[in-house]
């Protein structure tokens, strides 16, 4: 495939240029909270742009995915309806962190766009950004100066944010010909019809301060993104991105499955097959790395999407679960450069399915509804009612997004101003907890003391104690020179051997000394920025300066028990994928000394039996005794080790650490034993989701799962003393208990029944008449939850009449009203009766002629508001 040469042409070209290959991120952003997705090449770099690490390469070259569904960048409503509008995007990428700039970054896109994509240098121009003279001179030594033109701030000055990195950029245009509009230049083509653009090169020069003012930056850098499907596009001469070959591939499998025939030139079936393969791509890299389609955040965006497609596949007359089917078309395709698709396959079929069938249910539910709601907003006001999408939303779970979306497709708009109203008036309202973090200090701090001083220098792998100097001391978010006795502070030494909290494993605690009787007691480790390690802690006794030298001791049991649930941890990973399937990630971790905290991505709970077989596989590990290796390597190889695990919210440098069990390898910066065997023993002490499509284990070892076992060892034996039987007959003894317990509530069942029938007789035998009117009123000694079975078991009795019933409850009342068919056309209704009587004892109801209720406050009047009924039944007659 084109697409595919393309790809890896890009790649290997920066590769020879001295450019870091640098994997594709998830999609899931899971180190940025401020993005739903990924989208745009240079996410992953952005704390490397802003200043707040560093890698161990200046040059990198990538092949984002990227997904724009939230946000600022949010295409959904567009895929479709436009040639070019895409959820799912490849981004071409080269990026340099202060090494090379505008010069070289130019050339190199000249020579792409000319010897890789090969496109013909007479349809090429560029735009610059108005004020960048050094970048039109530069162009001019590869297109004349009649095919450069300047832009203003809008389309070619970049920022980052309000504040923050920003620069100039350069745009590469095609021009498609006089065919597709009489502009001359692409300053002439705002839609860009003519002149595609399919390169940006953002010349990162600036910083802009709160101010608005523009400083230059120390380390000018280049962030630049070409779109894969639009270069393809160009190359191949097609209209639109869905002629090309990745996404015509996916649209030819939608034929086969659905029977009908595509036509890029039918507009009314071709939307359908553009949703269709623009969403599956989305659908499937979100579920490979993790997101699980729910109600809340990206899994709410993954469901609105998939929902979207399947409303457009009933189009095509695909009533029944398809995506699944359509899925192998985009392995075909994709599949062999992101291998994540083919070790994922189960499950993201498997939940493609799940969630096609949970849609269709919900639509032959609202379908109906849905279906009168757009044809009535079709014959009036050419809107949806807020309240009619209220009811959608409230009653058959459609988010007011899908709401929009469908309403968008039907050429309608939604009343949302009625909707807000009514949805503020249903919402309950939450308040997010805070917590304080004793000793924080601000992150520029600490960049600055790391630019100053370099990175501390971690000796704890090996060593359990070092000597180092205090470079500095923090006190209430500055720099101090010295601390007393008594003083809560941050200690950062040149040299440790104390493990920050990083990856999940808690920071290791100890204590700082030195031979003049100082003792600082370190209670926690902390990396407030890359590379700075912070000693958190109290000065128990002595005097502490900058520039002295401490021994320090970390607690050596603590640190031992932290690394056997590490690396027990790493043997679950394991664990679970040989259970439950290649698919499992790690969705996050905690390590400490008493137990074990593993996330992980999974659609449906772990069977007992599942657990009992990670166990099992887990404890085999341990007493094998198994050697833990660590050892570094260049990570350009370990990407391309298959059988090595690395987490998407890390960010490595050049070189990695490895930890291998031989069965097991991980790329991991934390602390492991040096033997499986002092594990000692695994237990799992509790599993069960924390979010939609993310399972928790908790788990214990050594001696807290020694203590786990006792535990529970008690409470079997409780429980069986306080049934009378043997621990070993404890489940035969609960089973004959649970069987009696239902044996008897079936008698009282059968016993309240006969009671309510003798009842039924006693009234009967008191029936009253007004004016030939049968009718009882009176109380009865029923619970309030048989009041109204019993009053339809009266009234079956009586085939005609008027029953008006009370019960008494904890000092309030109940009140219930019936009346016959031949009654009620008559003129008796129950509901009057109710309204008459209920204000006797403060109270009030309602209902319908042939049945009513009330509760009232005050039961001491209960007797006099039922009397009240023969009066109302007088008047109802007269």
């Amino acid at each position: 495939m084109l697409s595919q040469q393309f790809r890896r042409k890009f790649l290997d070209y920066f590769r020879d240029k001295e450019h870091a290959w640098v994997a594709s991120s998830p999609v899931v952003p899971h180190d940025d909270p401020s993005l739903l997705f990924i989208n745009a090449g240079m996410n992953q770099f952005k704390d490397v742009f802003l200043g707040q690490t560093s890698r161990d390469y200046t040059r990198a070259v990538s092949s984002q995915k990227c997904i724009r569904v939230g946000g600022k960048h949010n295409d959904l409503e567009n895929v479709g309806h436009t040639s070019r509008h895409l959820t799912f995007f490849e981004m071409l990428g080269n990026f340099s962190f202060g090494d090379y700039f505008k010069k070289e970054a130019i050339r190199f896109a000249w020579e792409v766009s000319t010897e890789i994509f090969d496109f013909p240098v007479e349809q090429l121009w560029v735009t610059v950004f108005t004020d960048d003279d050094e970048a039109e001179e530069l162009w001019k030594e590869y297109l004349p100066a009649s095919r450069i033109c300047c832009m203003g701030e809008k389309d070619n000055f970049w920022s980052m944010g309000e504040i923050g990195p920003c620069g100039p950029c350069s745009e590469l245009h095609f021009d498609r010909g006089e065919a597709y509009g009489s502009a001359r230049t692409p300053a002439e083509d705002p839609d860009g019809e003519r002149f595609i653009e399919f390169w940006n090169l953002v010349f990162m020069q600036y910083n802009k301060d709160a101010a608005g003012q523009m400083q230059p930056l120390p380390k000018p850098s280049i962030d630049t993104g070409a779109g894969l499907e639009r270069v393809v596009a160009l190359k191949m001469g097609v209209e639109s991105l869905f002629e090309t070959d990745i996404l015509r591939t996916i649209i030819a499998s939608v034929e086969n499955v659905s029977g009908k025939k595509y036509a890029a030139s039918n507009s009314a079936q071709a939307p359908s097959f553009h949703v269709i393969a623009d969403h599956l791509r989305t659908l499937s890299f979100a579920i490979a790395d993790g997101v699980q389609p729910s109600n809340v955040d990206r899994g709410y965006v993954l469901r609105k999407v998939l929902r979207r497609a399947v409303r457009y596949g009933r189009s095509l007359g695909l009533n029944k679960p398809f995506l699944a089917n359509v899925f192998p078309a985009l392995i075909d395709a994709m599949g062999e450069d992101f291998p994540e698709l083919h070790a994922s396959q189960d499950r993201i079929t498997e939940i493609l399915t799940l969630e096609e069938e949970a849609f269709l249910r919900t639509l032959k539910r609202g379908g109906s509804l849905l279906n009168d709601i757009l044809e009535e907003a079709k014959k009036s006001s050419r809107s949806i009612g807020g309240g009619d999408a209220f009811r959608l939303k409230d009653t058959y779970g459609f988010p007011i997004e899908e709401i929009l979306l469908i309403a968008k497709d039907a050429d309608l708009t939604v009343e949302l101003e009625k909707f807000e109203s009514l949805e503020s008036e249903a919402r309950e309202k939450s308040r997010a907890a805070h917590k304080s973090v004793r000793q924080e200090a601000s992150q520029s701090l600490f960049k600055e003391y790391e630019k100053k001083h370099g990175s501390s220098i971690f000796l704890g792998y090996d060593d359990l104690s070092a000597e180092g100097r205090v470079m500095a001391l923090v006190v209430d978010g500055e720099f101090v020179d010295v601390i007393a006795e008594g003083r809560e502070a941050m200690v950062l030494l040149d040299k440790t051997a104390f493990y920050a909290e990083q990856g999940g494993q808690v920071g290791d605690t100890g204590a700082l000394k030195n031979e003049r009787g100082l003792l600082f007691e370190v209670e926690d480790t902390r990396s407030p920025y890359s590379g700075v390690i912070a000693h958190i802690g109290r000065l128990k006794s002595g005097k502490l300066a900058a520039g002295d030298t401490v021994l320090g001791k970390i607690d050596q049991r603590r640190r031992q028990l932290i690394a056997n649930n590490h690396t027990a941890t790493h043997i679950l990973h394991w664990a679970l994928q040989r259970v439950l399937g290649a698919h499992i990630k790690q969705a996050g971790s905690v390590v400490d000394p008493d137990r074990l905290r593993f996330d992980f991505a999974h659609h449906k709970a772990v069977t007992e039996e599942e657990l009992h077989e990670i166990e099992d596989l887990v404890n085999d590990k341990v007493r094998s005794n198994d050697a833990v290796q660590t050892y570094e390597m260049r990570y350009e190889e370990a990407q391309k080790d298959t059988g090595i695990k690395q987490f998407f919210g890390d960010k490595y440098g050049n070189r990695v650490r490895v930890v291998d069990i031989d069965y097991s390898k991980e790329l991991c910066g934390g602390t492991h034993t040096d033997e499986s065997g002092k594990i000692g023993l695994f237990r799992i002490a509790k599993e069960g989701s924390i979010a939609a499509g993310v399972r928790r284990i908790e788990a214990v070892t050594g001696r807290e799962a020694e203590k786990f076992v006792r535990e529970q060892e008690s409470l079997l034996y409780r429980s069986a003393s306080v049934i009378a039987a043997q621990p070993s007959a404890l489940v035969e003894k609960l089973q004959q208990l649970v069987e009696e317990n239902k044996q008897l509530k079936q008698q009282v069942k059968r016993d309240k029944k006969q009671g309510q029938q003798q009842l039924v007789e006693e009234l009967l035998g008191d029936l009253e008449t007004v004016n030939g009117i049968p009718f009882i009123s009176c109380e009865v000694a029923l619970d309030a939850a048989d009041l109204r079975t019993f009053t339809d078991m009266l009234m079956d009795k009586m085939c005609s009449g008027v029953v008006c019933l009370g019960v008494r409850s904890n000092g309030k009342c109940q009140l219930i009203s019936k009346v016959s068919p031949d009654m009620v056309k008559k003129g008796i209704k129950a509901n009057d009766i109710i309204k008459g009587i209920a204000p006797a004892v403060g109270g009030r109801g309602g209902g319908k002629a042939d049945m009513a209720q009330a509760g009232g406050k005050d039961s001491s009047k209960l007797t006099e508001a039922l009397r009240q009924t023969r009066v109302l039944l007088e008047r109802s007659i007269q």
